[in-house]
């Protein structure tokens, strides 16, 4: 119906044919109309088309990884138009997938992790962490000003803010959390005039975590989390958002076999047009 808000949903399901039966279980409690995956890991036609099929999200774009990495996918209640992706990878793995849907044109990212050494002159993946931060920046800045109403989600691997973490002072060595890094990406996101809707509608002194270890003995007792999934929107895309329906859905980090990133949700109104 067209009163009812569009609900987006962007979650690293860290392989979706093992966690078929979360997402089942998720989209059926909640309902979603666009779901957004990272790190997929699965090849294209080894996607499970027909789970989605069955629960209602019919309309399909899969960027599946060789060797069974990475990967992205959106999966839609509404029909969805492929476009070009920007170049953001240099390595040329399936990290982005670019489409239309719901009058919005919607970017379903995943970010390299970086390695363990916050050091690019050291460590490859780091660097090429850095490059594709740049390379963000850089593609989305030259559309900043075109006045689409422009999404872009899903694991960007970084924390940005102190409070995106369990500990501001304990994490500024540690990966995803790097003054380089937080840096970079805040950086990208302004010079591309997107709003960071998680932190447009949480005060800067609440902790938010999307991550948590799965080393961690008690992930929910420990709660040494960060927040490395994002939703972000341009103003014509921010205009359209309901006012505070982020979310994140902790519940979903627990459970049968879970993964270790928390889906993240939002509710868009229609198009007036």
């Amino acid at each position: 119906m067209q009163n009812t808000p569009i609900k987006l949903v962007t979650w690293n399901i860290n392989s979706v044919r093992l966690r078929a039966p979360n997402i089942e279980a998720f989209v059926a409690e909640q309902a979603p109309d666009i779901l957004c995956l990272q790190e997929i890991k699965c090849q294209t036609a080894e996607f499970p088309e027909k789970v989605f099929r069955q629960i209602g999200l019919s309309h399909l774009s899969v960027y599946g990884q060789s060797g069974g990495h990475h990967g992205v996918a959106i999966a839609s209640r509404f029909p969805i138009e492929e476009i070009a992706a920007p170049d953001l990878c240099r390595e040329g793995h399936a990290r982005v997938n670019s489409v239309r849907v719901a009058d919005m044109e919607l970017h379903n990212i995943y970010l390299p992790a970086g390695g363990d050494e916050p050091d690019p002159s050291l460590n490859p993946k780091f660097a090429h962490k850095l490059d594709f931060i740049d390379r963000l920046g850089q593609q989305f800045g030259a559309l900043a000003h075109d006045g689409v109403a422009r999404v872009l989600v899903g694991d960007l691997n970084v924390a940005p803010h102190p409070n995106d973490v369990w500990s501001h002072k304990q994490l500024l060595k540690i990966v995803s959390h790097t003054p380089i890094e937080t840096t970079g990406l805040e950086t990208a996101r302004q010079k591309a005039g997107f709003t960071d809707l998680a932190r447009s509608m949480h005060a800067d002194d609440q902790k938010l975590y999307s991550w948590w270890s799965y080393r961690a003995r008690d992930w929910a007792a420990s709660n040494r989390g960060r927040r490395l999934d994002h939703i972000w929107t341009t103003a014509p895309a921010t205009a359209r958002v309901v006012p505070d329906s982020f979310r994140i859905h902790l519940a979903w980090r627990g459970g049968w076999k879970p993964s270790d990133h928390a889906p993240v949700s939002v509710e868009f109104h229609h198009s007036p047009s």
